[in-house]
């Protein structure tokens, strides 16, 4: 297991899911920005209750950290080329704001 720290822009809403065995967990995308420029998604899975509500309370393109497990992975876009992604189980959130309580 590689334990990581990343930040990024929410890309798209987070969104509530509910597993097999009735529990609910939020699911989300994270944009973040390589040291070359480049883009990396990060999906990203949270079952603590505190990290899921930050993550509900944000919006499209919000900054965010998150730490947690990551997966390096690789997907292949429209045009066949192969692109890096991570999956990542987030522990923890930092979010510059926060709503109303």
């Amino acid at each position: 297991m590689i334990d990581g720290l990343v930040g990024g822009r929410l890309y798209g809403e987070a969104q509530i899911r509910t597993g097999q065995n009735g529990k609910r967990f939020v699911t989300c995308k994270v944009r973040a920005t390589t040291n070359d420029g480049d883009t990396i998604f990060v999906n990203v899975i949270a079952f603590d209750d505190d990290v899921q509500t930050a993550l509900l309370a944000l919006g499209d393109a919000d900054s965010v950290a998150l730490s947690g497990a990551l997966t390096p992975k690789v997907w292949t876009d429209k045009n066949g080329l192969i692109k890096p992604a991570m999956d990542m189980v987030a522990y923890r959130v930092l979010v510059a704001y926060r709503g109303e309580d």
